[in-house]
């Protein structure tokens, strides 16, 4: 296990409108084979987790998250449409499952960031127990 990456990747797509361009049909099966590409890596244990987000949300800055901000932004290509989170043996291999995206022939756009095990600000991770009672 990579005591940096804790062998977790994250893919984020980026791009929301790049189905635009498509029709009906081949939007229903882009849908088709994105669900079964999903599947299948969840069916292999190497997708843990994944969602599409919503297109409205607040964007929070400032001192004290003083400013709020409706975004992300239907205009901007780099907004984020979801997220796989995957368990796999190196960034190599989390690339190699991002090439797979059935949205890349259309535009769609994957990044692929290493997920650290410890926040290098605190020195270590936060246990289970503690992250639950700050959310709560």
């Amino acid at each position: 296990m990579n005591a940096q990456t804790n062998n977790k990747y994250m893919l984020i797509f980026r791009g929301t409108d790049w189905h635009n361009r498509l029709s009906p049909e081949e939007m229903q099966k882009v849908a088709s084979d994105w669900m079964a590409w999903f599947k299948r890596l969840t069916e292999q244990g190497t997708a843990i987790a994944g969602n599409p987000l919503e297109r409205e949300g607040k964007i929070v800055s400032g001192k004290n998250g003083g400013v709020v901000a409706d975004g992300p932004f239907a205009e901007s290509k780099e907004a984020i449409g979801g997220y796989f989170l995957l368990k796999v043996d190196s960034l190599d291999e989390a690339v190699a499952i991002a090439q797979q995206c059935p949205g890349l022939p259309h535009g769609a756009q994957v990044e692929v960031r290493p997920v650290m095990e410890q926040c290098p600000l605190s020195g270590g991770a936060l246990p289970e127990t503690q992250l639950a009672e700050a959310a709560a």
